[in-house]
């Protein structure tokens, strides 16, 4: 990228707004927006960049880095119709002897207990393993297997994972956040505040404590950065796996939140210790001892069972709701709740 070496930073930066955040990740947000980005790190103190093993030299070329991963990721277009999982090994070295093929538009639940293997199994689909992991796993996409090239090729570009904990230490507000990625994800300039606003009203609707346009990241809670992450990557990122690790402790609208991606039109897995979400999903993966167990594909009977616990689950919520604005929980309130629990 030419630019880089030969713009002021003030042109450099209206063209790449991603480049404003990655300067002011190295502290480096006070440099002469009127100087090409070489002359401007003349200035700059070596101590500075060492704090981060950096020296000025190495600057222009980790932006270019940067900002070409992120021009890929929002131009890329890598379809999938589906991921197939052939079951490897369990940690006794049993083999699970399981294959399962998972199409878009689906929500795939992993259960089990803690430590059983729900994160490896979210792992082996991230790095699309070829048998190479501790599980022997293979995972193929559109039927096919993937070679070594394409893994390297594809890695960053087909998966968006969201993990149990998300926060950010960038200093920007949300407005800036969602119209940096608005740019470099190449949504077009006319759809640009459209969809800004989008993500901004989902993330409020998925989020327990609703937040402004102006609040600093670095001030949002964890279930708020989480419920903004779940926008962004249903309205913005065009990536079409996603992998959730226990949603159910981020403090946002689970359910909304799963609905929302798959309708998007993406492949949804999410690992998960909550009933709802387990038979909210198409199907779900009982993983045990390291290996898959069980495929369970939801029935009739659960779905049902899923509609007497989505009331509960709405009078536990309101509940919540009123423990945190100081309100006393009263009998009446109890008694409803155990009524409700037991017609289930």
């Amino acid at each position: 990228m030419s630019a880089i070496r030969e713009l002021p930073l003030a042109r450099l930066i209206e063209r790449y707004p991603a480049a404003s955040d990655f300067l002011a990740n190295l502290n480096l947000e006070q440099l002469d927006v009127l100087k090409t980005l070489d002359d401007a790190l003349l200035d700059t103190e070596s101590a500075l960049l060492g704090e981060f093993g950096l020296e000025a030299h190495d600057i222009p070329a980790q932006l270019a880095g940067f900002l070409v991963l992120l021009a890929e990721e929002g131009t890329a277009a890598h379809p999938v119709s589906s991921v197939t999982i052939f079951g490897g090994r369990d940690k006794s070295g049993n083999p699970e002897g399981a294959t399962l093929e998972i199409k878009t538009g689906e929500i795939i639940s992993i259960v089990g207990p803690t430590g059983a293997g729900k994160s490896r199994l979210l792992a082996d689909i991230e790095c699309l393993a070829q048998g190479d992991t501790p599980t022997g796993r293979k995972i193929l996409l559109n039927g096919k297997v993937v070679s070594w090239d394409e893994r390297i090729e594809l890695e960053g570009k087909i998966v968006a994972q969201l993990s149990q904990n998300m926060n950010f230490v960038m200093d920007l507000t949300v407005r800036e956040f969602l119209d940096m990625h608005a740019h470099v994800r190449n949504v077009g300039a006319e759809d640009t505040s459209a969809v800004t606003a989008r993500c901004f009203e989902c993330a409020n609707a998925l989020a327990g404590e609703k937040f402004s346009m102006d609040t600093k990241l670095t001030q949002l809670s964890g279930g708020q950065s989480r419920a903004l992450m779940i926008a962004d990557t249903a309205y913005m990122s065009r990536l079409p796996i996603v992998l959730i690790d226990e949603i159910e402790n981020a403090g946002v609208d689970k359910r909304e939140a799963i609905s929302l991606l798959a309708e998007r039109e993406k492949i949804v897995l999410i690992s998960t210790h909550d009933p709802l979400l387990a038979l909210g999903a198409d199907k779900r993966i009982v993983i045990q001892n390291g290996g898959i167990f069980n495929v369970i594909e939801t029935s009739q009977v659960e779905t049902h069972s899923l509609k007497a616990l989505e009331r509960l689950d709405v009078i536990l919520r309101g509940l919540r709701r009123k423990l945190r604005a100081g309100e006393e929980i009263d009998l009446l309130e109890g008694e409803l709740l155990c009524g409700n629990y037991m017609t289930i």
